[in-house]
């Protein structure tokens, strides 16, 4: 309690002084300033300030006086409303699609250097997601939490010594939207292998849509579709893949519906002979530019089609046709994604390609 003699500061201004007199009533203190002014104030707002010792020019400590803090009540407390942002959707965003996007923190020395991991969210969705990875069964979630719908995140630092327990991850991502209907999305739960070499080749790191600088791009959803056809492979018996092998050229080519379309698969036999009624005085560069063509058009009727996936069924032969759309693939077309397409469905002669 302030009383009468005390040397006090004011602590919502500026300037102090002497307790002249109090009015308990009231809980006020006038307070006389070093220029003998009379200053009202009330007793809360002051506070007791150590009297200075003449001879040392030091406080002097005062143990008995004890300042009370001064604590708002709830009610004087104002909590501005903040209000949530819109979401930014886009019209494919509502078919899922997750990267995992690597950057070398100096690209020019690649064989020391650290990595910066970012998840990249290219949907509509708000995704939950979890990352894991380790080495010899010792298993850790490298990052956890929840990204917003077409946004990146940065996930963790990778040093040169950590990036051996990368080369075995594991992805989970759940899916939803926030304050809307929508489509329910299947849980991603896939185990990916990454080539730890891949960080020190300068040519892993492309350019991509997502990013200004060169990055190593990771696809989580055609890495989930390799998992399911690597699980398909697995039910293949010695056998089947040994009579595979030794079938030569077409006599055991699957039999498929021409350019036959439903609602999940396109497929296209690129066999000449399917192509064509006659090759009769047709070179073999003609009959593979014939085939190249037909593999343009689809791709170019297709090519809106975002999802959509394309068997081209090449036969298995000397491995010429194949070559050339593999070609195609990394270069004028790397935005999509291949791979075999299914052993058991067409054997060693097919290639599916997916429309990014």
């Amino acid at each position: 309690m302030i009383k009468k003699g005390d040397t006090v500061r004011f602590l919502n201004a500026v300037g102090g002084g002497i307790v002249s007199r109090v009015d308990e009533l009231k809980k006020m203190v006038f307070v006389e300033d070093a220029d003998g002014f009379e200053i009202p104030a009330l007793e809360r707002e002051c506070v007791v300030i150590a009297a200075v010792n003449e001879k040392t020019n030091f406080p002097i400590k005062d143990f008995k006086t004890k300042v009370e803090p001064i604590i708002p009540k709830p009610s004087e407390v104002v909590i501005p409303e903040r209000k949530p942002e819109p979401v930014f959707e886009t019209p494919e965003g509502d078919t899922l699609k997750a990267l995992l996007a690597f950057f070398p923190v100096d690209i020019k020395q690649l064989q020391t250097t650290s990595y910066e991991c970012y998840l990249v969210n290219d949907s509509n969705y708000y995704l939950y997601y979890n990352v894991i990875n380790g080495e010899n069964d010792v298993w850790a979630s490298a990052a956890s939490g929840l990204i917003e719908p077409n946004m990146q995140e940065l996930l963790t630092e990778i040093s040169k010594d950590q990036l051996s327990s990368w080369e075995k991850i594991r992805v989970q991502l759940l899916p939803f939207k926030q304050g809307k209907n929508y489509t329910p999305q299947s849980v991603v739960d896939v185990n990916m292998k990454i080539n730890a070499v891949k960080f020190y080749k300068l040519h892993s790191f492309t350019a991509s849509e997502y990013f200004d600088e060169p990055a190593l791009i990771v696809d989580i959803n055609s890495e989930k579709e390799k998992e399911i056809e690597n699980k398909k492979m697995a039910d293949i018996s010695p056998e089947d893949i040994k009579q595979a092998m030794f079938t030569k050229g077409e006599t055991d080519r699957p039999k498929v519906i021409k350019h036959t379309q439903n609602s999940e698969i396109i497929e296209v036999d690129l066999h000449i002979n399917e192509l064509l009624d006659t090759t009769a005085g047709l070179s073999n560069a003609a009959m593979l530019q014939c085939q190249l063509d037909k593999f343009h058009e689809v791709l170019e009727e297709n090519k809106k089609r975002k999802g959509q996936k394309i068997v081209f069924i090449h036969g298995k032969g000397e491995g010429v046709l194949r070559k050339e759309i593999e070609k195609l693939l990394k270069t004028r077309y790397k935005a999509y994604y291949f791979q075999d397409a299914s052993f058991r469905e067409y054997g060693f002669g097919a290639t599916m390609v997916t429309i990014k």
